[in-house]
């Protein structure tokens, strides 16, 4: 069945940013997000998931285990389970990313000051 960011079940996140469910359920997740300009998701890190995230238009900062990251349109970067994360858009315009995790992150998700 064909899904798009325009079917997909959507959610918001973080007050302003947007997610959609491309792919969910327990072996892998694919997520389609979009954060609005210089707004940033809570530290954190997965127990289990690996995930992948991967840019579409924009250009995000992660922060991967205390390493700034830039993402390009059509660059990612992998997070393997256990590593500290955290995602920002410190630019002027929209992020829009992919998120791939394996198995899905629902639920795994542990906070980090």
């Amino acid at each position: 069945m064909k899904i798009s960011k325009h079917s997909a079940e959507h959610y918001i996140w973080g007050g302003n940013c947007d997610g959609w469910h491309l792919v969910k359920n327990q072996d892998v997740s694919v997520i389609h997000e979009c954060m609005p300009p210089n707004t940033s998701e809570t530290r954190h890190y997965h127990q289990h998931a690996r995930q992948f995230f991967f840019a579409l238009s924009g250009t995000a900062t992660i922060e991967v285990d205390g390493k700034e990251i830039i993402l390009h349109p059509q660059e990612g970067v992998e997070v393997p389970p256990l590593m500290p994360h955290q995602m920002f858009n410190k630019s002027n315009d929209n992020v829009e990313f992919l998120v791939i995790s394996q198995p899905t992150s629902k639920g795994d998700r542990v906070l980090v000051d």
